[in-house]
């Protein structure tokens, strides 16, 4: 059985990331700039001569968007088994959705939590905060948070395991890898730098997941440069 190996990508740039919003679980498409970057991944993801035999979202649009571009570009569309997994969605801002990233990180969870510095937080504190300031009572608390995202993943490993192991492709979000990561290895707080269509490779065995890399650009860079030539 070939050794399985998960290729988490963070989904494509959208409206709400080049205006500075806070997307959670609200939605908005790839901008023109982003779908051009998930193409170049893609591209990138060809040249390196990878084989993929089975993919995974999130089941928010812009994942789905960011995974049909993918498989477009390595010609794998209706080639191999891909579904979605609401369970790898982004973290839920509750009635900060939609809201601007700095009113939210920058303004109030730093004021309701006296710090100066939200990067300063753990993960649990932070969701733990956001759950304080959210007064439609939707975002989760941080039990809820972690057990999700992780059941998700590992859910999705074994599957991949089940079916012969291999290279899977995943499309999820920022503060849902960096959560990932955190979980896997044990560490409170990462402020991860995942550029959008970057790629955290992680590997399953023996019921465990180890994070082998964090927020690969190199793919992107690799398709990027042959879109220029």
């Amino acid at each position: 059985m070939a050794k399985t190996r998960l290729f988490v990508i963070r989904h494509g740039r959208t409206m709400f990331n080049t205006i500075g919003r806070a997307q959670g679980w609200s939605d908005t498409p790839l901008t023109a700039e982003g779908e051009r970057g998930i193409q170049a991944l893609g591209i990138g993801l060809r040249e390196s001569g990878l084989e993929f035999t089975r993919a995974y979202s999130s089941d928010s649009g812009r994942a789905i968007q960011t995974m049909g571009i993918i498989l477009d570009e390595l010609g794998l569309k209706d080639q191999i088994p891909y579904r979605f997994d609401k369970r790898i969605r982004e973290w839920c801002f509750g009635s900060f959705d939609g809201a601007y990233g700095g009113e939210l990180f920058h303004g109030v969870v730093p004021r309701v939590l006296d710090v100066e510095d939200y990067k300063t937080l753990t993960l649990e504190d932070l969701a733990n905060g956001i759950c304080q300031v959210d007064t439609a009572n939707w975002a989760e608390p941080w039990e809820v948070l972690k057990s999700r995202i992780l059941e998700g993943f590992e859910a999705i490993a074994k599957e991949v395991e089940e079916n012969g192991g291999g290279n899977a492709l995943v499309v999820s979000h920022s503060w849902t890898i960096q959560t990932l990561v955190c979980l896997v290895e044990g560490k409170p707080n990462l402020n991860l730098p995942l550029s959008n269509g970057s790629v955290t490779l992680v590997e399953y065995e023996d019921g465990k997941l180890t994070v082998k890399g964090i927020g690969d650009s190199s793919y992107r860079e690799v398709g990027e440069s042959l879109q220029e030539s």
